[in-house]
């Protein structure tokens, strides 16, 4: 019941980052002009053309099947449902990417880090032991590290210095050390993250 309660709250998010995505509206993301501290950094670039050159395969495929399968009404009508779906599920999971970005939140003291639909993981600034700018093509599954490749590739590492829990698709917690994912300008936002580190420290210092 869980997995079905997962899936349905996952297909839900995707059909409402389709309506974000055509109305040009972002999700999570109030306030990331910079005029409160929090600044927006996008990761869906990398796989744009892919996802579309997908989703294009599966209309031709559509459009194949409904003129082969024209003499075949209910096997017809079937099939057509489960094409058009599939569409949709692919361009929704590239709308959720890009109407869902990380998030910077200066003055929140967090880190926002997302991949479409599926994946939200708060950071906090202070758990953040290093952050540095890392390309990497190849990943391997271990305990305690997450890893949100697009076009296959991280290309920012987070090495937290206390776990911090990450929500399964499921539901269950897992405690996370080290964190790898993409942001389109990756530069920029280690940058931003080694900035707001520095200032939360700064801040530590002067308090009274």
């Amino acid at each position: 019941m869980r997995v079905v309660l997962a899936l349905l709250r996952h297909e839900l998010r995707l059909l409402a980052s389709l309506v974000l995505w055509v109305t040009r509206r972002t999700h999570g993301t109030d306030g990331t002009d910079g005029s409160d501290g929090k600044q927006a950094f996008g990761y869906a670039r990398g796989q744009a053309a892919m996802m579309y050159g997908f989703a294009f395969v599966c209309v031709v495929e559509t459009v194949a099947m409904s003129v082969l399968l024209r003499e075949l009404p209910v096997l017809h009508a079937v099939l057509l449902v489960l094409d058009v779906y599939t569409v949709l599920f692919v361009l929704g999971m590239h709308a959720a990417s890009v109407v869902r970005p990380h998030v910077l939140d200066v003055d929140g003291g967090s880190l926002r880090v997302r991949q479409a639909g599926h994946i939200d993981l708060l950071v906090p600034l202070e758990k953040i032991a290093s952050v540095r700018r890392e390309l990497r093509m190849t990943h391997t599954k271990a305990d305690g590290q997450l890893d949100l490749p697009i076009g296959s590739q991280t290309t920012v590492t987070l090495e937290l210095a206390e776990p911090v829990a990450h929500l399964t698709f499921t539901g269950r917690q897992r405690p996370l050390h080290l964190v790898r994912f993409h942001a389109d300008d990756a530069d920029g936002l280690v940058q931003e993250i080694k900035r707001a580190i520095e200032q939360a420290v700064t801040r530590e210092r002067t308090a009274p």
